[in-house]
């Protein structure tokens, strides 16, 4: 067990997902510079300084590169899906991240991922008082074998209750804030949204496998609700998850 805030300890799990869920909004376009750089990761910093004397958006495809140590960064075909969750960072924060640094969330099977991102989906477009509309998704697929702490062990019990309120943040946050501190590679835990799925968050690129894009999704907010998605593979609307 690992002690990781006064009075707190929890234990790491091993997950091996060979097919981890992420769903993202498609407006986000893909970005193809991590894909492209040199394999010396230490050296990214002035290679994107030099792209950007003949494309001055680079900065912001990147986003803000330095938040991940170079010997932590990855490469190659797809590396971008995962990379631009740790450069591009909610300033808002979100369960396990205060904003001022990026994660990466999936889940273990289509139904969780789907059940996490209409929550969020629909709680933006309420705050935002937006009219009935529709939202494109792009959903990953990819590999995730490595070691997470995992909250079902985080004692005391109270505390866990607390990591997993369904609105509230504090717990969450500051626990993920300690683990990070101390290298670990993200969290194991339960979703909130769709009952006997979980999800992780990872702290770091290099701890989840490099996805690839396996279909698209339409999410229709109502202007009260999501009650249905688009399926693009197979051309139908369907309910949202049971227990979403």
């Amino acid at each position: 067990m690992l002690p990781v805030l006064p009075g707190l300890e929890i234990a790491e799990a091993a997950v091996d997902w060979a097919q981890a869920w992420r769903i993202i909004a498609s407006r986000f376009p893909p970005i193809h510079l991590f894909e492209r750089v040199s394999p010396n990761p230490a050296v990214w910093e002035t290679l994107i300084e030099l792209e950007e004397l003949t494309n001055p958006r680079v900065r912001d495809q990147v986003g803000q590169i330095r938040l991940v140590p170079p010997e932590r960064r990855i490469s190659g075909i797809n590396a971008s899906w995962v990379m631009a969750s740790f450069t591009h960072v909610n300033p808002k924060g979100s369960r396990f991240s205060d904003g001022s640094y990026g994660v990466y969330y999936a889940a273990d099977s289509l139904q969780t991922a789907i059940a996490e991102t209409v929550h969020h989906f629909a709680a933006f477009a309420r705050d935002a008082n937006d009219p009935p509309r529709r939202e494109d998704m792009r959903v990953l697929v990819g590999p995730i074998s490595n070691n997470f702490h995992d909250v079902e062990t985080l004692r005391p019990k109270e505390h866990r209750t607390a990591v997993m309120d369904p609105s509230s943040y504090g717990a969450s946050q500051a626990l993920a804030r300690s683990l990070r501190e101390q290298h670990s590679n993200g969290l194991l835990y339960p979703s909130v949204r769709h009952r006997q799925g979980h999800c992780l968050v990872a702290f770091w690129p290099d701890v989840v496998g490099i996805p690839r894009q396996e279909r698209h999704l339409q999410y229709e907010w109502n202007g009260q609700s999501v009650t249905r998605y688009f399926d693009y593979s197979r051309s139908e609307w369907l309910p949202m998850p049971a227990d979403a």
